[in-house]
């Protein structure tokens, strides 16, 4: 069965690759704000399913053949409020500040999806930083790293220096938790460690 992998985050498909998972991209437009008052878990799940449903309806009008289809979205959030994606050193420096020092959640939903069929979950890890200083904040925006991550950094990246521990799935920082996608993607007879 193809898969199509609706992000166009390379990180994501970095992912599948490393478990021997081949896909194909195919992002989606869609609106991602998020709706007063939703929790994190639900935002991400939303977002993952409303993706799957719009590259299959794409796919749909295209008369392609069956293929399945996996999407996500990862958050971070800090006492039940979602830090997203930085549009400025001054966004930058007030969420890395707000993350310095303490643990905060990631959340990141998928969904599975044909036309017959869904699969969805999130998966939630704990992440605790040290104490960050603002002359490291500056210096690191400066590398460009943080200006596309949500929470304002990159974990597999430049990042990591930031990282005190974490409790739960490295991967699922990252933008993808492999254990749990892999165990779905089975259930659609997509295995890991294909050969290529």
């Amino acid at each position: 069965m193809r898969l199509i992998l609706a992000s166009a985050s390379p990180r994501r498909n970095a992912l599948l690759q490393q478990i021997g998972i081949q896909a194909d991209i195919a992002p989606v437009d869609i609106d991602e704000s998020c709706r007063r008052d939703e929790p994190a878990e639900q935002y991400v799940l939303r977002l993952a399913q409303e993706k799957a449903m719009a590259a299959l309806a794409r796919l749909a009008k295209d008369d392609q053949p069956e293929v399945v289809i996996l999407a996500a979205d990862t958050c971070v959030s800090l006492d039940h409020h979602i830090l997203g994606k930085p549009d400025s050193l001054h966004e930058a420096k007030r969420t890395l500040g707000l993350l310095s020092g303490q643990s905060h959640q990631v959340y990141t939903g998928f969904a599975i999806m044909t036309s017959q069929r869904t699969i969805s979950q999130v998966v939630t890890t704990e992440v605790e930083f040290r104490t960050l200083d603002d002359a490291e904040i500056e210096a690191y925006w400066q590398t460009g790293e943080p200006q596309d991550k949500a929470g304002s950094y990159g974990i597999q990246g430049l990042g990591a220096v930031f990282v005190k521990g974490i409790q739960g799935s490295y991967s699922n920082v990252v933008g993808l938790p492999l254990t749990e996608v892999s165990a779905a993607l089975q259930e659609f007879g997509i295995s890991h460690w294909q050969s290529a």
